[in-house]
């Protein structure tokens, strides 16, 4: 029997994926899930900075990362400026500081087409859902197992969930390219 449950499924992770990965992109204000895909290379294997010290945005443009051991510090100083997020880190002691800089008109455009291009990354993933669905509906319909009036009303509750999936994605992208753009 069809399954529709396990593709909406699947279209929802990946949604949350794309989520996860724009809330990691920098906007003109300090985020901590800015530093949520920056990995640091202790203790013999790669670790989130949020386990390795505590991370606060005291101030709209600083972010401040107290790592709990001191010999990681310029590990964690390494690995935020090898990241793509162009911040400078100011340590003090086991403190470390990130001043987020105002975006300039150039690097908000960068930034517009790297959403567009994760929204189309996430709407293909979601269409790769739908086409397997519609593959699975096929089998079934080929192996007796579905009649065809079935199979139409599967293929049209598919392409339903995906567009509600397509449009989800759409208006995620829409909002974090407002929120790029005001100054």
């Amino acid at each position: 029997m069809f399954d529709e449950k396990s593709h909406n499924l699947k279209m929802d992770k990946s949604i949350e994926a794309f989520t996860k990965e724009l809330s990691s992109l920098r906007t003109g204000r300090a985020n901590a899930a800015m530093l949520d895909l920056v990995k640091v290379d202790v203790y013999g294997q790669l670790m989130p900075i949020n386990q390795i010290g505590s991370i606060t945005t005291p101030e709209p443009r600083m972010i401040n990362i107290q790592v709990w051991d001191q010999n990681n510090v310029p590990l964690v100083d390494s690995a935020i400026k090898k990241s793509e997020l162009g911040l400078n880190p100011q340590i003090d002691g086991q403190l470390i500081r990130l001043p987020i800089p105002e975006l300039n008109e150039e690097r908000r455009t960068e930034l517009k087409k790297m959403i567009k291009s994760m929204g189309e990354k996430c709407k293909v993933s979601i269409r790769n859902i739908r086409r397997d669905a519609n593959d699975e509906l096929k089998k079934l319909l080929k192996s007796k197992e579905i009649g065809e009036d079935e199979e139409k009303n599967y293929e049209k509750n598919v392409q339903n969930i995906t567009d509600k999936h397509i449009k989800i994605v759409d208006d995620k992208v829409s909002a974090k390219e407002k929120e790029i753009m005001t100054i």
